[in-house]
């Protein structure tokens, strides 16, 4: 019996090491979240439809809407609702934003977003974040800097960034194609197929088990270079 004690005491501290090891790796980036509403539907739910970001890594920096046909399309970020709205003229109401203090989906409208604070931005050089209450959103500026503001303007803002945003991520898509390049002939069975948008083409790889039990960077990486080819 007190072998077996021993043996139990020893398994529970192995498992709440590797527990321990795994939260920091998961909840290293500050926008990440352990778990996160998903509102859209679709075998692509799980990531932005604008740039393919997994949803719950950025997911205090997340939106959402509904578009004409009255599906709910939510993004990584600020910048991908902007850029849906100016370069695929998507028409779009109902807009909410993530409360990073609750985690909920709130009215865009009522939010007060801190921009500009020391917290790395989703998608942009500027970072933005929402808050249901402005004494939370004060709280959030006074120890990050950053400016309080309403969404009107923080979504013109975000319009204003768009070409200069995008030039930066186009860069980085450049260099993570070539990484992913290399992943993909290394590690994943051989496809010819061409895809329409980033989410998809990650939907296709995990699905088909194209790389096996890739996720995170790499499969975002490998899914630039497919999609881009």
């Amino acid at each position: 019996m007190r072998k077996l004690l021993i043996t139990i005491v020893a398994l529970l501290s192995v498992l709440n090491a590797q527990e321990g090891m795994m939260k920091p790796k998961m909840m290293g980036m500050f926008q990440t979240v352990l778990d996160g509403k998903i509102l859209q539907d679709g075998k692509s739910k799980a990531y932005c439809p604008v740039c393919g970001m997994t949803l719950k890594m950025f997911y205090k920096s997340n939106h959402s809407a509904t578009d004409e046909h009255n599906h709910i399309k939510q993004y990584c970020s600020i910048h991908c609702l902007a850029d849906d709205m100016v370069n695929d003229n998507a028409k779009l109401s109902n807009l909410k934003v993530v409360d990073i203090i609750s985690l909920e989906f709130i009215d865009s409208k009522k939010a007060f977003f801190v921009v500009g604070s020391s917290k790395k931005g989703t998608m942009s050089m500027v970072s933005k974040y929402a808050f249901k209450f402005n004494e939370d959103a004060q709280k959030f500026a006074k120890n990050f800097g950053g400016k309080v503001i309403k969404f009107d303007e923080v979504l013109e803002i975000a319009k204003s960034e768009l070409a200069k945003d995008n030039t930066m991520i186009e860069k980085k898509r450049a260099m993570a194609s070539k990484h992913g390049e290399k992943l993909y002939n290394k590690i994943c069975r051989k496809t010819d197929k061409k895809f329409a948008s980033i989410p998809q083409t990650k939907t296709y790889i995990v699905e088909n088990n194209l790389c096996g039990n890739i996720k995170g960077k790499k499969l975002q990486m490998i899914a630039i270079y497919l999609y881009k080819r």
